[in-house]
């Protein structure tokens, strides 16, 4: 049985050139379930991105351990793909060959490759932009081509790092409508940080919410599968109860 994403005790420090000691994680620890979304939340600098990157693969713990499906996760891990804030496509390449890199360096098939970008664009919304390179593009267009050059390598892990904050709050939310439909669809564990309570209380089954740094986990809230007003109230002050405390 897939257990989903676990994080057990893991820390991380930080040294700068002066040789200042910058604690960024201190005994983290959580479940992400499988094939669910994980909201992650915290006040700025209390070790979001680090905690994605040692999940991803990026950079290692001081201590502690990263398991995905019951299986310690390595560097550079194949089950897993990251969505950034900024898309960050590769401006010479167009819309097609921009979700076509992973594959390729897969060496996937040319034939294959071109079936799984297809089908993936159709599924963004963005089997009429193919040829489009990305300066031709939206931002809310833009992120749903880097979340397409995610999806296409069927990740069985996506960490999205506050993948939708520089989008205006329409575009936001037709991006958090599509991101529910496409998990519904494939079925990835996603762990999702945000700065947004309303944004994690509308597209999580689960919020974790970290302290200021060093960061620790201040409170984890399960989230109803569907939620009435009242209960929907009591999870927001849940969770703005332990970013206060935080």
């Amino acid at each position: 049985m897939n257990r989903g994403l676990e994080i057990h005790a893991v820390s991380r420090t930080f040294y700068t050139e002066n040789g200042t000691v910058v604690p960024a994680l201190d005994g983290v620890s959580f479940d992400a379930p499988a094939g669910q979304i994980t909201a992650l939340l915290g006040p700025s600098g209390c070790g979001k991105s680090s905690l994605l990157n040692i999940i991803a693969g990026f950079d290692a713990p001081d201590a502690g351990e990263v398991r995905f499906a019951g299986v310690p996760m390595g560097r550079a891990d194949s089950h897993c793909s990251m969505v950034f804030q900024t898309p960050a496509l590769f401006a010479w390449l167009t819309v097609a060959q921009n979700v076509e890199f992973g594959l390729k360096r897969k060496k996937l098939p040319r034939t294959e490759r071109e079936k799984a970008v297809s089908g993936m664009l159709r599924l963004v919304g963005l089997d009429g932009f193919a040829l489009a390179y990305p300066d031709e593009l939206s931002g809310g267009m833009q992120q749903r081509a880097a979340l397409a050059r995610a999806l296409v390598l069927r990740p069985e892990l996506l960490l999205m790092d506050e993948p939708f904050a520089a989008l205006d709050a329409q575009m936001r939310e037709k991006m958090q409508d599509l991101l529910l439909e496409l998990q519904r669809t494939l079925g990835q564990t996603i762990l999702f940080v945000t700065h947004d309570i309303e944004e994690a209380l509308r597209i999580s089954s689960q919020v974790v919410v970290l302290s200021s740094r060093p960061g620790r986990v201040a409170d984890t809230i399960p989230l109803p599968p569907a939620m009435d007003d009242a209960a929907r109230t009591a999870c927001r002050a849940r969770i703005r109860a332990a970013l206060a405390e935080s």
